[in-house]
């Protein structure tokens, strides 16, 4: 079975519509959920979802009063269909593109840490450009962010790295690079001080991000190269709660400065001489960007913000 052909086979056979159905069940595992992000009855998603099962002789979904998953013939087939999909917008774009309009869906993936450039503003910009793009937001750590990109779930995608660790398996170009700093309860000892060392901080009960993600990476490198050891007693993936951990007292940490400025959170900081260093990146695919990342990039480069 060529799942590809549904762009071009019509009367009994799949639509394009139908492998969008089922993909968004997938993705939701859920017929209403689903219906409601096709913006169709759920009666109708099903029913179109039950004529293609019908039409491939297979059953997609396996479904109870309680729950929905794929099937393993489902599995197969929405790997497929992913693809089909993939290559009907691609192909839309690539005839839009003929007459130099830049239309479609960039997906974006951005940390939330991002402080090297004002992610709306730059929107703005790209949306006034290029007004016939959309654009889907998702957060998430720099090494999740980086295997949705390789695996072409995400266009375009900020990062943030510890210096001298380079994006893998993606195209890149720098943004920014920003030493980290200390971040205290303001009634902390060394809240009144201006500038540390790791050493000064080493033996203090930490709050981090989870331990072998690169945001953690960038702090635990800087105490190994200074021959240190420190308790991380608290892990969280956002660096809102770990903020919440240091105002509250319960420990002290090492963050963007920018991430700290516009958090609002009562908490002291100090720059650290020997601290860990951040690079923060643009990122998108390596082999064939589609025309959207490629447009973005083209903002991103006409506003100055890429080195």
């Amino acid at each position: 079975m060529v799942v590809t052909r549904a762009m071009t086979l019509h009367h009994g056979w799949m639509e394009l519509q139908q492998l969008r159905y089922v993909v968004e069940v997938a993705d939701t595992l859920s017929f209403t959920r689903a219906a409601e992000r096709c913006f169709v009855t759920q009666s109708a998603l099903s029913h179109q979802i039950a004529s293609l099962e019908r039409e491939i002789g297979r059953r997609l979904f396996v479904r109870s009063s309680r729950s929905v998953r794929l099937s393993e013939a489902g599995q197969a087939f929405v790997e497929h269909a992913r693809i089909a999909l993939r290559a009907a917008e691609r192909a839309k774009e690539d005839a839009a593109a003929v007459d130099g309009v830049v239309e479609g869906t960039l997906r974006m993936g951005v940390i939330p840490t991002v402080t090297a450039i004002d992610v709306p503003a730059v929107l703005v910009a790209y949306r006034a450009a290029h007004p016939r793009v959309r654009v889907e937001l998702q957060v998430g750590n720099s090494d999740v962010l980086t295997r949705r990109l390789r695996k072409d779930e995400l266009d375009i995608a900020l990062l943030g790295l510890r210096d001298g660790v380079d994006p893998v398996g993606v195209a890149s170009r720098a943004l920014s690079r920003e030493r980290l700093v200390a971040v205290f309860p303001q009634r902390h000892e060394l809240a009144l001080r201006n500038s540390i060392e790791l050493e000064d901080i080493a033996g203090m009960t930490f709050a981090d991000f989870p331990a072998a993600t690169s945001g953690r990476a960038q702090s635990d490198a800087a105490f190994a190269a200074a021959g240190l050891t420190r308790d991380v007693a608290f892990e969280a993936d956002s660096a809102t709660l770990i903020l919440g951990l240091v105002e509250s007292g319960l420990a002290v940490s090492l963050l963007a400065p920018g991430t700290v400025e516009r958090s609002g959170f009562e908490v002291a900081t100090a720059d650290v001489r020997d601290g860990p260093v951040r690079v923060e990146y643009l990122a998108w695919d390596i082999s064939a960007p589609r025309n959207v990342a490629r447009a973005f990039v083209a903002v991103m480069e006409a506003a100055d913000l890429v080195t």
